[in-house]
């Protein structure tokens, strides 16, 4: 009877190690929300989630999710995964009812090492005013080549129709450069790659998109806000494959080498292959402790007899 119980024991002894736990199959999710905006890969809140590219970018306040890059700190209004592009708000930024000058709105510039992952969309108007007859902007362009365009159908001719032109008493500029610099420039992000008001001499700007090729009437039916679009570099399968086995993407330490978290542990490749050998290295020592303590028990019962 001693005999059986002993073996009774050991045999659930090598059941419980043989196991996987439910800890080893359970990812380690990274997912998480801030107000009702989804924080999804390869967009994190914590450090270690996500793509290393997105390090250190995104900030949950009260609820309020906060996009910080070199030029500032914007609200997040929405993360569109499907299109892969973000709508950020700069509270210092005119719109149709209210212009804002003296400097104070961030524009948008970004680290260099970040602009391959992220830049206004094509269709995305920046309206430079009160820009100085020596701003970089106008230098090189003589008479009527100005750099200022229309992008998308939006720009400054629209832009002039806004009830907020008639509170600063706006004056209608002649075409030619020699005249005076225009009170409102609009150019794409691309034509000059930085929105820095301080350097390009401006006293403030607006932005404006448009999500579809339908012509709006007007400025006063715009989108307002800055229209983002974001690309994770290189090949993305190794994510794709972490995810497919249950596994949350994300980086080490050094914040360059990416990771697959899968719960208990971490992988450099996928949760399947690292989990597999874990099954396999806890059978071995379970089949191995199992058959020592198996001797041992029948060596002392023989002892005895």
């Amino acid at each position: 009877m001693t005999l059986l119980f002993m073996l009774t024991v050991c045999l659930s002894f090598l059941a419980l190690l043989a196991t996987p736990s439910f800890a080893t199959n359970q990812a380690n999710s990274c997912r998480s929300y801030c107000g009702n905006i989804t924080i999804d890969y390869p967009f994190s809140l914590d450090y270690g989630c996500g793509h290393p590219g997105f390090r250190d970018l995104l900030f949950c306040m009260n609820d309020v999710l906060m996009f910080h890059i070199s030029s500032g700190s914007y609200r997040v209004l929405d993360i569109d995964y499907a299109y892969q592009a973000l709508t950020l708000h700069d509270p210092h930024m005119s719109t149709c009812h209210t212009i804002i000058l003296g400097g104070r709105g961030n524009g948008f510039t970004v680290e260099q090492w970040r602009a391959p992952y992220f830049n206004p969309t094509p269709d995305n108007v920046f309206m430079l005013i009160g820009c100085s007859a020596e701003s970089p902007l106008f230098q090189g362009f003589p008479g009527k080549h100005l750099p200022c365009r229309n992008v998308s159908g939006m720009g400054c001719e629209e832009y002039y129709d806004c009830p907020a032109w008639s509170l600063i008493g706006h004056k209608k500029v002649g075409s030619v450069y020699g005249s005076g610099p225009p009170e409102c420039c609009a150019v794409a992000f691309e034509a000059i790659k930085a929105i820095n008001l301080s350097k390009l001499q401006c006293e403030g700007y607006s932005s404006a998109y448009s999500l579809a090729p339908l012509r709006v009437d007007g400025a006063g039916g715009w989108s307002y806000g800055i229209r983002v679009k974001y690309s994770v570099q290189g090949n993305d399968e190794f994510c794709r494959a972490c995810e497919a086995t249950g596994g949350a993407c994300g980086f080490g330490t050094d914040g360059v080498k990416q990771l697959c978290m899968c719960g208990s542990f971490n992988s450099t490749t996928n949760c399947d292959s690292e989990s597999s050998t874990s099954s396999k290295m806890t059978l071995s020592l379970a089949v191995a402790l199992a058959g020592s303590f198996i001797y041992m028990t029948t060596w002392i019962m023989g002892s005895q007899s």
